[in-house]
């Protein structure tokens, strides 16, 4: 439940409900009528990603994540998003939805036998009307069984977690600068060989499991990436 209020608070933060600072413990528990103990897991979710900052006395009050003349995308806030580390509202055009059969790196990567089936989805992403993503990803069907096509268009995220209850628990992610092959330069209508910022992001579920391996080669003009890191040893 906890985590279903950290979500409804980063919204309300998003839809400039919550502006300056949250409501105190009492008002939240009230709006959502739990217990203290709840409010305060849930608080501290929405700060572990760096969306709050703690002032002594005061409370907590919203973080400002800005830099002149950049776009920033938080990619710490996955877990209280679903999973996603995208902005919300991207539009996607889908390139290719199949099922296919690891090979030998696709097996490697996820710790699978040669030729077990995953889903594969490569899909173009806009946001604004403006190239955002190329995002290839791939899903173990042994875990994930079915995925729609509607998701495919939206947030496969956020499908699977109201289907299966499927949720990241741990990612590891991966930035890099990396040249566009003919292919990821056909797709996005750029030049073969042009670096791009790209993110492979290996995302765990429960137990540890890994259960989707995602290449997204950013394309957005001026993107700036977040990342919030805690000091477990001063908390």
């Amino acid at each position: 439940m906890y985590r279903d209020i950290a979500a409804s608070i980063v919204k309300a933060i998003r839809d400039g409900i919550f502006v300056t600072k949250l409501p105190t413990e009492a008002q939240l528990m009230d709006r959502y009528n739990v217990s203290r103990n709840t409010i305060r897991k849930a608080i501290d979710l929405v700060y572990q990603q760096g969306l709050l900052r703690r002032v002594q006395g005061s409370g907590y009050f919203i973080s400002k994540i800005e830099l002149r003349h950049k776009t920033v995308v938080n990619l710490s806030a996955r877990s209280i998003q679903g999973g996603e580390n995208q902005p919300h509202n991207l539009e996607s055009k889908v390139v290719t939805f199949d099922t296919i059969k690891s090979d030998a790196a696709l097996a490697k990567q996820f710790g699978i036998p040669v030729e077990e089936e995953l889903y594969r989805v490569i899909r173009l992403r806009y946001w604004h009307h403006q190239l955002y993503s190329l995002e290839t990803s791939y899903y173990l069907k042994s875990v994930v069984r079915f995925i729609s096509v509607e998701a495919v268009n939206s947030s496969i995220f956020s499908f699977l977690e109201e289907v299966y209850g499927i949720r990241v628990a741990n990612s590891d992610d991966y930035l890099s600068l990396t040249n566009l092959n003919e292919e990821e330069a056909s797709l996005m209508q750029a030049d073969h060989g042009k670096t791009y910022l790209t993110l492979d992001s290996s995302n765990y579920y429960k137990n540890n499991g890994l259960f989707n391996f995602s290449h997204t080669v950013f394309a957005y003009p001026d993107l700036a990436l977040y990342f919030h890191t805690t000091n477990l040893a001063n908390n």
